[in-house]
């Protein structure tokens, strides 16, 4: 019986992929399987997988035809998995020798759903540690209970899929998977899904994974049109949040979190290509129309003066835009 199943996605990481690979042996176990996900890579990275596949125990490749992106290659892995636990890590990440024997044992230890660790940071030589912004560890909690307060950061803004594991039940619902084909900012309907439907979650001290940050051909760095997926990432969030029982106190979290995110790309819009900054307002201000306005109202009266001026500027635009066109 395979007792846990490890989902790696790789797109044209030549250059990292080594040292991931490198960390998987250093975390191999005879029922343990790791289901490599090439998202149809053009630079050497097929063929440093195809060797993985023969040399690490447990190596399992698929290919894709088509690139889909990270959320769709994660789904790939997902619906291969035979595990009775299921992690994840990026192909230009990597881990501590053992992480995954001792992540293993912690949520067997505490039986529930999920657990969610913190994590190494890597940026160039610098090392920072990203701790689960939740105050209580070791400790079984419904995981509804860590989405609230809608002021400051919690558990549910903690969207690395990779920092925890997840039981096969949480499959077997339905709650694990992704949204098929976002392309940037997949984890966020993932995590809120998590928290609001699976039943029971630990977070836990434990150290292991590194995430390596500034990665030029990570989509964080680029800034094209693929990032205005957290659009639909976060329409996904509001709708589903809306149809929750508790939707009256969980969704002015997620209209403050969707506006956080917007402000945030406004905010750094000169990167992007002109035709993607006018994109990125004119989404930006559909989004903003289709919010509950009362609750928007509220979120943005309690925002910090500078974001909530580049909302309010880009509602301004498109109210001015549609008023010279009637």
């Amino acid at each position: 019986m395979v007792k846990l199943s490890v989902i790696v996605p790789f797109y044209n990481v030549q250059q990292y992929a080594p040292d991931t690979l490198k960390s998987l042996r250093a975390n191999s176990r005879e029922d343990f399987e790791f289901i490599l996900v090439d998202d149809c890579s053009t630079d050497g990275t097929p063929d440093l997988l195809a060797r993985a596949e023969r040399a690490l125990p447990g190596a399992v490749v698929v290919r894709h035809e088509r690139n889909g992106g990270l959320a769709t290659a994660r789904n790939t892995g997902i619906d291969k998995a035979r595990g009775e636990y299921l992690t994840f890590l990026d192909g230009d990440d990597w881990l501590a020798p053992g992480y995954f024997p001792q992540l293993l044992s912690v949520i067997e230890e505490l039986g529930c759903d999920f657990v969610r660790t913190d994590h190494v940071q890597s940026t160039g030589r610098a090392r920072s540690i990203h701790r689960v912004p939740h105050g209580r560890r070791w400790t079984v909690m419904n995981p509804r209970e860590a989405i609230l307060p809608a002021d400051r950061s919690t558990s549910v803004d903690y969207a690395y899929a990779w920092a925890g594991i997840y039981h096969r039940r949480l499959v077997d619902r339905g709650i694990l998977q992704f949204t098929h084909g976002l392309r940037t900012a997949e984890d966020r309907p993932w995590i809120w899904k998590l928290h609001r439907e699976a039943e029971s979650f630990a977070v836990v001290g434990l150290l292991g994974v590194y995430y390596r940050r500034g990665v030029a051909s990570s989509l964080t760095q680029i800034g094209d049109v693929r990032q205005l997926d957290f659009i639909r990432a976060f329409d996904q969030v509001i709708d589903e949040t809306a149809a929750d029982p508790e939707a009256d106190k969980l969704l002015p979290k997620a209209v403050r979190t969707y506006c956080a995110i917007m402000a945030h790309h406004l905010g750094q819009i000169e990167r992007f290509e002109p035709a993607v900054a006018r994109k990125l307002r004119s989404m930006s201000a559909a989004a903003l129309k289709r919010m509950p306005q009362d609750v928007l109202a509220e979120v943005m009266d309690s925002m910090d003066a500078q974001r909530a001026a580049r909302l309010r500027r880009v509602r301004r635009r498109s109210i001015g835009t549609r008023t010279v066109a009637a």
